[in-house]
């Protein structure tokens, strides 16, 4: 019944959003402007919203009229954040229908992060993350650099809040040394981030040098956005150390830079880890108006994250030991629900039965205790059924395509020149240039020019000895892929043969691997990999050494 009510809200709202600019009328100021002027003018600056919400409405309007859908991509992109959060889902699915309708991959995976954006904003992570790793794969395949580290960034993020640190790291530590001497921002954010990391995994030392670099280099650019946020972090890595009165210090310094920003997240974690540092210091009644800040936030804006739980866990404590059964009560039934939404998002929190504080204890002292636990136990069985069956069955398939692959025969460069006549008759190229570019492309691969590194298809048509528009029907027809595939999957049957044939490959690395089949880098080689044969390079290895010991 739920999933109608917000089935019908939403078709409403879609209806309204429709209506709104079915009925806008471009106002004659802006009729002769072209879209170089709507872009220019929309500078997201909430003084000027209504104004830039006329440009933003009147630049869709011209897309529309004219028919291009790449602006009208652009232009739904501006009115996400010229309009409030109702909207702004809606328009994101409309900016990616639109962009989808262009051949432009580049503009397919910017819109991919916006609609990424969206759902971050709207706290929904995992969901955020999946249209991240979709630009991402979008963005791979272009020479925007920019773009290909900003997607590398933003997965970063989301990385980051879910709790897989390790793989953050990496992330941020590559967008550091690109970013470094190219955009100031992107390099201060990606070390403000980077340190937020360090934090986490528990490495403090290297949290406050980061910290100190970000300092420094931000004086150095005469750039003090970021400088608030880096004195954060120390204050938070200060508490993490143990010194605890710098920590407040630290904390408060940034507080309200960070409260005229609206960044409610950072503002709670201040006000967490300034009453922990107060806890630690044995002055509660100085740490409690800051504690139950974690729960203000919780109610106002549903957020929350694993180490912000533990404040319900002091409050519950805390008022136990005082009698104040009522109070008690609340932060217990309160903190059912920051469970179920930290199971929904982090990931490790389904395996984390046994929390240092004794949960189970208190909610004795609920009326449906026992209901709650049947359900609880019934949920993690079901998650563990599922997990488990989820894992078996991915056994068995890995199992089913490495013996697929296994018996698969490589396949053999044979003349199409003679067997191909009719397909001949359907290209629109001369019978004896086709012959002849089907001669060069069997010497192509029989010579394995394939491997070498940046094989395009210009330089491809170089070596087929003909312009780019034959080579890739030619391929396209006799070798029924396109030629980005066609190249990729001949790197990777390579790759395959040499690790099938010499034992000394099962021992490269994936990155190794990837530069002995002249992949532009490991991401590239391994998702390809995957793409050719359903399973990872890793495991493809890992099943090869088994077999070779058994």
């Amino acid at each position: 019944m739920i999933k109608n009510y917000l089935l019908i809200i939403w078709v409403c709202l879609y209806n309204y959003a429709n209506a709104q600019q079915k009925n806008f009328v471009i106002p004659d100021s802006l009729s002769n402007k072209n879209y170089e002027y709507f872009s220019n003018n929309i500078r997201y600056e909430e003084k000027d919203s209504i104004k830039e919400l006329l440009y933003a409405q009147s630049w869709l309007s011209k897309a529309k009229r004219e028919n291009n859908f790449g602006q009208m991509a652009l232009s739904y992109k501006a009115l996400i954040y010229k309009n409030d959060k109702k909207l702004q889902l809606i328009y994101a699915d409309s900016m990616l229908a639109t962009a989808k309708r262009t051949t432009d991959i580049e503009l397919i995976g910017s819109v991919y992060m916006t609609k990424g954006a969206v759902y971050y904003d709207r706290k929904e992570h995992i969901k955020a993350l999946d249209n991240y790793l979709i630009a991402d794969e979008y963005i791979s395949k272009t020479n925007n650099h920019y773009l290909i580290y900003k997607a590398k960034y933003v997965i970063g993020l989301i990385k980051n809040h879910l709790g897989f640190y390790d793989e953050a790291t990496a992330l941020f530590q590559e967008c550091i040394k690109y970013f470094k001497g190219k955009n100031d921002r992107a390099y201060l954010n990606s070390l403000h981030s980077l340190g937020l990391c360090y934090n986490r995994i528990g490495k403090y030392k290297l949290c406050s040098q980061i910290n100190q670099t970000g300092l420094n280099e931000g004086l150095r650019f005469k750039n003090l956005e970021m400088e608030p946020y880096f004195i954060h972090s120390e204050g938070v890595n200060q508490y993490f150390k143990h010194n605890y009165s710098d920590a407040i210090k630290k904390l408060k310094v940034a507080l309200p830079a960070v409260i005229h920003n609206k960044d409610f997240a950072n503002e709670t974690t201040a006000y967490f880890y300034i009453g922990k540092s107060y806890w630690a210091q044995e002055l509660q009644e100085k740490a409690l108006p800051y504690l139950k800040k974690i729960d203000d936030a919780f109610q106002k804006q549903k957020y929350i994250r694993p180490d912000l739980r533990e404040a319900y866990e002091i409050l519950i404590d805390y008022y136990q030991q005082r009698n104040n059964r009522e109070l008690e009560l609340y932060y217990v039934s309160t903190l059912l629900k920051v469970d179920q939404v930290l199971h929904k998002d982090f990931k490790y929190l389904s395996g984390k039965i046994h929390k240092e504080y004794d949960t189970k204890k208190l909610l004795q002292r609920q009326r449906n205790n026992e209901q709650y636990w049947t359900i609880v136990v019934c949920i993690i069985i079901t998650i563990m059924t599922v997990v488990i069956a989820v894992l078996a069955r991915r056994h068995y398939k890995n199992k089913r395509l490495f013996e697929e692959l296994m018996n698969r025969k490589p396949e053999t460069t044979q003349s199409l020149v003679s067997n191909n006549t009719s397909k001949e008759n359907e290209l629109d190229i001369n019978p004896e240039v086709i012959a002849s570019i089907l001669k060069n492309l069997e010497k192509f691969e029989r010579n394995k020019k394939y491997l070498e590194k940046d094989m395009t298809l210009a330089k491809m048509a170089a070596l087929l000895n003909t312009n780019m528009k034959y080579a890739s029907k030619i391929i396209a027809r006799y070798r029924n892929k396109g030629t980005v595939d066609y190249i990729s999957n001949l790197k990777i049957d390579h790759i395959i043969e040499l690790l099938k044939n010499e034992n000394k490959y099962r021992n490269y690395t994936n990155k190794a691997l990837g530069e002995e089949s002249g992949f532009g880098s490991t991401q590239n080689f391994t998702r390809a990999f995957n793409n050719r044969t359903g399973l990872s390079p890793t495991y493809f290895i890992s099943k090869l050494r088994s077999q070779q010991h058994s």
